[in-house]
């Protein structure tokens, strides 16, 4: 069985500055992403708040942070972990297709937008289909937009798109907003926003692009045509924690419960980026946590 000082589950922002972190640290270091190196952020076609660059495919970036990592040593592969749990002061790893050693663990898993679930949305994710306003809302200055949700999220998303946008449509399928009441108050106030109640996105148009979308009232289940240039998902994060329950504690919604420190319940395991509770979950605020997450288990394995 291969032993690393540290393995890094998860190749998001927050694993690959993890990554960064500990090689300079001169620890060995193995990192494990199940799907696409960059997380969510391979979502944004255009990122432009992230510091030092004025704009950048969040592909590119993605790209450039792992030619980094590499470059510095660390072992990189593309295995699901499917267990993990802990043998003493050692952290036993299991992927789908190996075992692995570690004296400390650093979970970076990230978390999944919650999609619509629709027959092409896959296809128009960057074409009109975002996850984040505050990523990608001015490409639709000047635009028509939806919004689906009726949270916190999708309303502070609101009220950012009301500022910048011609028109801004929130889309909820409840009859009621269930954000908080002088969110949903302040966007009464904006002449710019329509809130459409109790009724779902049937379908998205568009082949290409987004042009559109097919709303179905839930009470009647009459339905409806809505032209749009953008459609913005805000209805929660599905983070992907349950592999970890032996070894980190869960809050309510699967989040591993962790503070800024990016410490768990458990000694020599660490949890960073969006799969921990937190309020704000950018990739500038996984980067932090990577970082800080890094030095953490470095000290760990240094004290041990």
């Amino acid at each position: 069985m291969q032993e690393y000082d540290i393995i890094i589950i998860g190749g998001g922002p927050a694993g690959l500055t993890a990554a960064l972190y500990a090689r300079r640290a001169g620890k060995t270091v193995l990192l494990l992403e199940k799907a696409t190196f960059g997380g969510q952020a391979t979502f944004s076609p255009k990122i432009e708040n992230y510091p030092g660059i004025a704009a950048i495919s969040g592909n590119d970036l993605a790209d450039k942070l792992i030619e980094q990592v590499l470059a510095l040593g660390a072992e990189v592969e593309l295995e699901e972990v499917v267990g993990l749990h802990t043998e003493g002061d050692e952290k036993i790893v299991i992927s789908e297709y190996n075992k692995y050693r570690a004296k400390s663990v650093i979970i970076a898993a990230g978390a999944k937008h919650r999609r619509l679930g629709l027959p092409g949305e896959d296809n128009l994710v960057g074409e009109g289909i975002s996850y984040c306003a505050t990523c990608d809302g001015a490409f639709y200055a000047g635009q028509t937009v939806g919004i689906v949700g009726g949270g916190n999220s999708a309303l502070q998303e609101a009220i950012l798109l009301s500022e910048i946008c011609k028109k801004v449509y929130i889309i909820q399928n409840l009859d009621y907003l269930t954000g908080e009441c002088r969110l949903a108050e302040l966007l009464k106030t904006k002449p710019n926003v329509e809130i459409i109640l109790g009724t779902v996105v049937k379908s998205l148009l568009g082949n290409t692009s987004l042009n559109g979308v097919i709303l179905k009232r839930e009470a009647d289940g009459s339905e409806f045509r809505l032209s749009l240039d953008g459609l913005f998902v805000a209805i929660g994060l599905a983070p992907e924690n349950d592999v970890f329950r032996e070894c980190a504690r869960l809050d309510k919604t699967g989040y591993i419960i962790s503070g800024e420190s990016c410490v768990t319940d458990t000694p020599g395991i660490f949890a960073a980026g969006d799969c921990r509770t937190k309020t704000v979950r950018q990739i500038t605020t996984a980067c932090a946590d990577g970082t800080v997450a890094a030095i953490a288990a470095c000290n760990y394995i240094d004290r041990m």
